[in-house]
């Protein structure tokens, strides 16, 4: 039996700003483009994939991660200097810094990581190696 994460798919209402804010997040952590669609991208990092798109079934125009389904995707995000990076230019790409006041141990004492929130309130996790 394969064991582990097969794919995420997210979706999304405004699929330019998708591709702006999670194309440059993944890139960075070193994930490339597997597929693009005119409704859609996948990203895939080794047997993994992740997929954001815009589907013609989609119901609702806004995204909360505090109702009832996933709130954050956690990726390995390398080093802590690498982390460092991230955290420096994500605004740039369409993210902010969740708990700025506490980064980076925001998840703990023994935890190095980014909490960062795109324009459409999506939230990722950048954990550091440890």
């Amino acid at each position: 039996m394969a064991l582990g994460l097969h794919h995420v798919e997210i979706w999304v209402v405004d699929l330019d700003s998708a591709r702006k804010s999670w194309g440059w997040l993944l890139a960075k952590l070193g994930w490339s483009v597997d597929q693009e669609w005119e409704n859609g991208t996948s990203w895939r990092c080794g047997d993994v994939y992740l997929v954001t798109t815009r589907p013609p079934t989609l119901s609702g125009d806004a995204h909360d991660r505090r109702l009832p389904g996933i709130n954050h995707v956690a990726l390995h995000g390398g080093s802590e200097a690498d982390i460092d990076g991230i955290v420096g230019e994500a605004t740039d790409h369409g993210w902010s810094s969740l708990y700025a006041d506490r980064y980076p141990r925001a998840g703990g004492p023994d935890h190095y990581a980014a909490y960062l929130e795109n324009e459409a309130g999506f939230k990722v996790e950048v954990v550091a190696a440890s």
